[in-house]
């Protein structure tokens, strides 16, 4: 169910007439209380779409009534036009639910520089509203997809008796800050505002932040969190961050699992780093070059690849003294040949790199996909 699995959500997603597949494309999730506060983090894009603008205002007073969600256009780029379009739709979805448009965020995805279909985007609304239920949180996740081909969905209950749930949308324009997508994440726990942005915050540099599968940052990026209290509960802090963590790092993965022709999901694991901040360096280093994941779709564990991009890399780290493995074959160890590559298999769909820099004790893991002919195929013809 997803964003309806806490207490005190409802959800819908409709047939708005935004798509011309006809598809469902207009998502309503509704906070019912007692409690609407909420967090929220977006692209770090300096062209930020309209919705991230208008959503990221919203969420900063740390009380939410509703996000309305649309894919089939991203309303990005589209000047002060396209603003108040977004300022509308808040509107509309606050006069159906009788609050007022600053409770309301709004997100959208889809094809940047092409205004939205306003009429279907208010047809949308009612009849989201007049759908919405505890149990529509799979529509709603269906709703906001694009170029996926599965919905994400990801529900974490603690022994306690709270629980979080969460939809995703993306497939392509995955990297760090944020990646490309559309997150909503619902909670019945009792938690104030700056507690959620704190949680949010945490979980998302952890996991978001690490899923890059193309190296493209998008204009709509958007991870709104709401909490409604309606479990009574009041969870201890690191055990909501880490509840929270465990549902985005679900969706972070789902999301790379349907990356855009995808054939591996590739883990890039950096140890003995000198500093968190070195290992991810390293790791953002290999997972951003698409040389290393050409290599990996065509089953080749390539380590050069692996090398050359870590070099390039600002890290602290004494080339002689670094490992590599692919799935658990040290191909590379201190400075020189290792086991032989022809021991390692790369035709299941998980790959693991494994680098050790043999310097410190910190590590970082960021996962990538392959680049396969399907994505590029899937890019050329995007807008067509």
């Amino acid at each position: 169910m997803s964003v309806t699995a806490p207490k005190g959500f409802l959800a819908a997603g409709v047939q708005a007439g935004i798509k011309a597949s006809g598809r469902r494309d207009l998502a309503l999730v509704v906070n019912t209380g007692p409690t609407r506060s909420c967090a929220g983090v977006y692209t770090s894009n300096r062209f930020q779409a309209a919705p991230v603008q208008w959503s990221a205002k919203v969420t900063a007073n740390g009380t939410l009534d509703a996000i309305v969600l649309n894919s089939g256009g991203a309303n990005a780029c589209t000047g002060p036009d396209g603003y108040a379009d977004t300022v509308q739709t808040a509107h509309w979805v606050a006069d159906a639910l009788g609050t007022t448009a600053d409770k309301v965020a709004v997100a959208s995805t889809g094809l940047i520089g092409v205004r939205l279909p306003m009429d279907a985007i208010q047809t949308g609304i009612s009849l989201a509203h007049e759908s919405l239920s505890d149990t529509g949180g799979g529509d709603a996740a269906l709703a906001i997809m694009t170029t996926d081909t599965i919905s994400k969905r990801a529900v974490y209950t603690d022994p306690v008796g709270w629980t979080i749930g969460g939809m995703a949308k993306g497939a392509g324009m995955l990297a760090p800050q944020l990646a490309t997508m559309l997150v909503v994440i619902t909670t019945d726990a009792v938690v104030d505002a700056p507690a959620l942005d704190r949680a949010l915050r945490t979980a998302t540099s952890l996991t978001f932040d690490r899923t890059d599968s193309d190296g493209c940052m998008s204009t709509n990026d958007t991870v709104v969190l709401m909490a409604s209290g309606a479990s009574e509960i009041t969870p201890d802090a690191d055990a909501f961050t880490q509840g929270l963590t465990k549902v985005c790092a679900d969706l972070a993965r789902q999301l790379l699992s349907d990356a855009e022709g995808a054939s591996h999901d590739i883990a890039v694991e950096v140890v003995h780093a000198a500093t968190e901040a070195d290992a991810l360096d390293v790791a953002r280093s290999v997972t951003r070059a698409n040389l290393f994941k050409c290599a990996i779709f065509g089953n080749d564990p390539n380590w050069g690849r692996v090398l050359a991009s870590a070099g390039t890399s600002k890290a602290a780290f004494d080339p002689d003294k670094v490992d590599v493995a692919f799935n658990g074959v040290t191909v590379f160890r201190q400075g020189g040949l290792g086991e032989d590559r022809s021991l390692v298999d790369l035709r299941p769909r998980a790959v693991h790199v494994l680098i050790d820099l043999n310097e410190g004790d910190a590590s970082a893991t960021v996962w990538t996909n392959d680049l396969t002919y399907d994505y590029v195929k899937e890019n050329a013809e995007y807008s067509s």
